[in-house]
């Protein structure tokens, strides 16, 4: 059994569908061969039984040779031992097929959603890349899956053509024949039912992408009374995804029904034609039981085949939404030549006229709430015309790695992910517990901590749900700061807290960033209060910078930004 999730997924083939389903296959050859291979051995098993059977009735039972019948008996019972292994083997590595395939596009398909980071949620919506994990990649298994076993179909479709025509050239020609001729009349259906798939795929991404955005906005929607609004849309859309799946459905029925209908008379025309052969003499007694047995055994390849067709389609879709992500590109181009930032340093940007010098706490005010998230995009390099520089060098001209690496951008947007509290707060691990606990303290969370009941080691539910707003964003500012990074980014850290935990967070903050630059957008008095300078913007232009209490006497426009501020928080609280 192969080690799951893979070491190295690969770098996929994302030019087209068909191309994409084909790497998939390629990086797992070994296995895909040992499953066609015991596929093959499976169906084979099954083919040579009819045959043995009619040697045992002819030349056992009819010629009353106890011997010969008890030779047949012997290698039925070897061919249905074989048999039953391959079955067995057969399937174990059909599972490792649809295993590996599945992994192998979460793997390249989570690869590229991290690598595209911020640009992803700009291309497409969440339920896309949620219904890429929930169903896709169940298709592109069946579809590997499914590979082992239609080998072993078109093999015991020629070892039964051989063995017909061997006995009886007219049967033998009609199984030939008769075969792809079915095969033939049942195309016309999978082209229609490709349509409806897709259809059907895309109505479902919408209708997940549309449930996220309930969900994320449920405490919203219940504020400005929007809850039946959008559960009226929510339910047109169900209506909708109902409809393509009827549709689906409709023509899924025809398919199956067919499948079962065409061999079903394909069968029944062997029969007749081996009993007219064994009337004339032509057929021994024990031929026409193989010839039934033959006829009989053809549906399991028949339906073989058409089931491989209908997932080679469900395949192609469901590879059509996988590259669909896999061939964005980022918004942010990577130098040809990249150049290594410098350890320490100024960070500024001559767009904005923004300069935050190295090693202090700095706050940046913008008369234009909109503003702070497109400055904060500037100076973590979100932006790929951004010609912010840090140490005298531009974001532009390093890597996106580097410039994560000394930069980190904590937003509003930031999210808490399922797991436990300690790898929640400290992805990486290489915290000790004295400096997470040390976090915790600067960000004020310390009731969070008491509140959960096995400490760290506490599961956080999805998205941090358990948790009130405030106690998320103190959890996520505790993060950013266990990241330690050069250079800190905070955008709004203490819009939901009370103004007593603010005050907290304002004074701690200082002292856990010593000798590091820290960069607060924010219109808080509290944090305005405590820094070691106050930058204001207004119009995307720096107008002033100072000491916070001497903005307020000199500059109207910035008293009248944090008076707003204030303002507005005595609202929400």
């Amino acid at each position: 059994m192969r080690q799951l999730p893979l070491a190295e997924p690969g770098v996929p083939n994302h030019r087209s569908p068909a191309r994409y389903l084909w790497w998939v296959a390629r990086g797992q050859t070994r296995t895909m061969i040992g499953g066609m291979a015991f596929g093959i051995a499976w169906m084979a098993g099954q083919a040579l039984i009819p045959a043995l059977l009619g040697r045992a009735i002819d030349e056992g039972i009819a010629a009353l040779d106890s011997e010969r019948l008890l030779h047949w008996t012997a290698l039925l019972f070897a061919v249905g031992a074989v048999q039953a292994v391959a079955g067995i083997m057969r399937h174990r590595f059909a599972v490792t097929n649809w295993l590996t395939a599945a992994y192998r596009t979460v793997q390249v398909v989570t690869r590229k959603s991290a690598d595209l980071g911020a640009t992803l949620p700009k291309h497409l919506a969440t339920g896309e890349v949620v219904s890429v994990g929930a169903g896709d990649l169940a298709y592109i298994g069946n579809l590997m899956e499914i590979s082992a076993r239609f080998a072993g179909a078109l093999f015991a479709f020629v070892v039964v053509a051989v063995i017909l025509l061997s006995s009886s050239t007219v049967l033998g020609l009609v199984v030939l024949i008769g075969v792809p001729v079915m095969l033939f009349c049942l195309g016309p259906m999978l082209r229609p039912l490709h349509g409806r798939q897709s259809a059907q795929r895309e109505a479902v991404g919408e209708l997940n992408s549309l449930g996220s955005d309930i969900v994320a906005g449920l405490r919203v929607l219940r504020g400005i009374g929007g809850e039946e609004s959008f559960s009226r849309r929510y339910r047109t859309e169900s209506q909708q995804v109902r409809q393509a799946g009827v549709r689906v459905a409709g023509i899924q029925s025809v398919l199956d029904a067919a499948q079962v209908l065409l061999p079903g008379i394909f069968v029944v025309l062997v029969v007749g034609l081996g009993a007219h052969f064994a009337l004339r003499g032509d057929l021994s007694a024990g031929s026409l039981v193989a010839f039934y047995g033959y006829a009989t055994f053809l549906v399991l390849p028949l339906r073989t085949a058409t089931e491989f067709a209908n997932q080679l389609m469900r395949g192609l879709v469901a590879a059509r939404r996988v590259i669909r992500v896999l061939s964005l590109q980022p918004d942010i181009t990577e130098p040809a030549e990249p150049v290594r930032l410098p350890a320490h340093g100024d960070l500024v940007d001559p767009v904005s006229g923004v300069r935050a010098r190295d090693g202090l706490l700095t706050a940046i005010v913008c008369a234009e709430p909109d503003s702070y998230a497109v400055l904060a995009d500037r100076l973590g390099r979100y932006d790929d015309a951004s010609e912010v520089r840090y140490g005298g060098v531009t974001l532009a001209s390093a890597t996106r790695a580097d410039v994560r690496e000394r930069i980190l951008v904590s937003d509003t947007g930031a999210q808490l992910f399922t797991g436990t509290l300690r790898s929640e707060l400290d992805p990486d691990g290489r915290r000790t517990d004295e400096q997470v606990l040390e976090a915790i303290s600067t960000a004020s969370a310390d009731d969070v901590l008491v509140a959960v009941a096995d400490g760290l080691d506490s599961e956080v539910e999805e998205k941090g749900r358990s948790f009130s707003g405030g106690q998320r964003q103190r959890l996520v500012l505790v993060r950013a700061l266990l990241a330690d990074p050069a250079v800190l980014v905070l955008v709004e850290p203490t819009s939901a807290v009370d103004a007593h935990t603010e005050a907290r967070i304002a004074e701690r903050l200082r002292a856990h960033r010593a000798g590091r630059s820290t960069i607060v957008l924010t219109a808080s008095p509290l944090l305005l209060d405590r820094v070691d300078e106050v930058i204001f913007v207004a119009a995307g232009r720096v107008v002033a910078s100072g000491n916070h209490r001497d903005l307020l006497e000199s500059e109207p426009r910035y008293r009248r930004t944090v008076t707003r501020q204030t303002e507005a928080e005595e609202v929400l609280r």
